[in-house]
């Protein structure tokens, strides 16, 4: 395939869809391989008892939910423990601390006193409830809600693996420690956070606390990101293209000023990608600014500056700035629908990027060699072909290409992570978001905890003005 020479960097795109596309193919022959699962009969009832506590708390040892009526059951939270599947659950305790949580949150003592008493309504309880709580945090993260800052993302894994299913299939299976490492985070940066914790002497307080804080920010994800996504961490300026966790290439980012400007933190999905985009100026500019009045005023200053002005019956008036080099969004937008009106897209003050500190928008992305990316993301998700791709981006017609399949995108704030050259970094906390989830850690977990988030919703309205 050879591109326009109006267009710079098609090598360099051919070479990146080649690797994502090698990368794709390699992971779709390893499932393949992979044998079928088993399935698995559903369990007989519980056996009723005439304690009150059993009563209060029912208990099976069901490994998969029950469906009746094609209606999912969810196995119940307490259930019937061995001794020796109890003192697994210790050991797994007393060693927590591996993956920056603390024993302390889950009744370790009272669980050996009722080991100590054999088998019981007590260490059924007990054993139980202290599962459930590990379940918790390692699959959805110890930090409240309320300790995450400006975090709209919606963690898929509760549903996935209910607590009462896992539950019943470490009890089933009699490897209650293997069941709860199946809940760890599958990016790699997590295993290189765990791996540094354990070289760090507990004397080096405040980094051991900033690598915890890192980790638990994983476990706020989903386990497993997908086979092909876009992940930027916000602190890092830096946006990543990744195929099954390989990065294929990375972009230098401009976000969000901090204040009510700061991006939040999100898991969307890029439904399509915008070719030449045209703009809608908010109201806070047509308005708040005059631009309005002043293009209807002067239409040949309108249209030498790309704005083309409507005044509606009721006097409202609209500004859109349509697709050319001055154009605000630049070539490309991703379509990423959100309550936020976030997404990503370039820039014609490209010379920003140069900056070492790039807090300076209004809250979306504005990425680096945006239309590499753009072309690069259109072909993998098949809604174009190479060459209709250049023909598309050098058209200078707004065009949106719909992707067969869409792309994740992550927006994340990770102070501590792995930099694009491979490094374990710290990361400068632009935004202030540390300070919760760092408060969070000196504090007893907190119990029956909401899943929902509880920061403010900021609609981000203009993305044009540059410091």
């Amino acid at each position: 395939m050879r591109f326009s020479g109006k267009l710079a960097g098609g090598v360099a795109i051919a070479a990146l869809v080649a690797t994502a596309t090698a990368a794709l193919a390699q992971d779709g022959a390893a499932a393949r391989a992979q044998p079928a699962p088993a399935s698995t009969p559903v369990p007989a009832p519980a056996p009723k008892s005439s304690d009150a506590f059993t009563q209060a708390f029912p208990q099976t040892t069901v490994s998969q939910p029950v469906v009746q009526g094609g209606l999912r059951i969810d196995a119940p939270l307490v259930q019937t423990w061995t001794v020796a599947q109890a003192q697994q659950l210790v050991s797994v305790i007393e060693g927590i601390g591996a993956e920056g949580l603390d024993p302390k949150d889950y009744d370790l003592q009272p669980l050996k006193v009722a080991i100590a008493s054999g088998p019981s309504a007590e260490l059924n309880q007990i054993a139980s409830q202290s599962f459930v709580w590990l379940v918790e945090d390692l699959r959805d993260g110890r930090t409240p809600m309320e300790a995450r800052t400006q975090w709209f993302v919606v963690d898929p894994d509760r549903d996935a693996n209910p607590s009462g299913n896992v539950l019943a299939d470490a009890l089933k299976s009699n490897d209650i420690a293997g069941t709860l490492a199946k809940l760890n985070p599958t990016h790699p940066d997590y295993a290189r956070l765990k791996a540094e914790l354990a070289v760090t002497s507990d004397g080096q307080v405040a980094k051991r606390k900033l690598i915890r804080a890192n980790m638990d920010r994983w476990r706020w994800l989903a386990r497993d990101l997908g086979s092909q996504y876009l992940i930027t961490n916000v602190p890092e300026f830096q946006l990543r293209l990744t195929v099954k966790n390989k990065i294929i290439s990375t972009y230098r980012t401009i976000v969000g000023k901090p204040g009510r400007t700061a991006t939040p933190q999100l898991a969307e999905t890029i439904e399509g990608v915008i070719f030449n985009p045209t703009w809608t100026v908010p109201q806070s500019i047509v308005k708040g600014e005059g631009l309005g009045a002043k293009v209807l005023a002067n239409p040949a200053w309108g249209k030498r500056n790309g704005y083309v002005a409507t005044k509606g019956a009721n006097g409202y008036v609209t500004v859109v700035q349509q697709p050319g080099p001055g154009n605000s969004l630049g070539m490309m937008k991703l379509e990423m629908p959100n309550e936020h009106a976030i997404f990503f897209h370039d820039t014609p003050s490209r010379h920003l990027f140069a900056n070492d500190f790039r807090a300076l928008s209004h809250g979306c992305v504005r990425t680096e060699r945006a239309l590499e990316l753009a072309m690069t993301m259109a072909i993998l998700g098949k809604g174009a072909t190479k060459q209709e791709a250049v023909a598309i981006s050098t058209s200078g017609k707004y065009t949106r290409v719909n992707l067969q399949k869409q792309w994740a995108a992550y927006i994340t704030y990770f102070t501590m992570a792995t930099d694009i050259n491979g490094e374990l970094s710290t990361f400068k906390d632009i935004y202030g978001r540390d300070a919760p989830v760092l408060a969070s850690l000196d504090k007893p977990r907190v119990r029956n905890r909401s899943a929902a988030p509880t920061s403010e919703v900021i609609v981000i309205e203009d993305d044009l003005k540059d410091t």
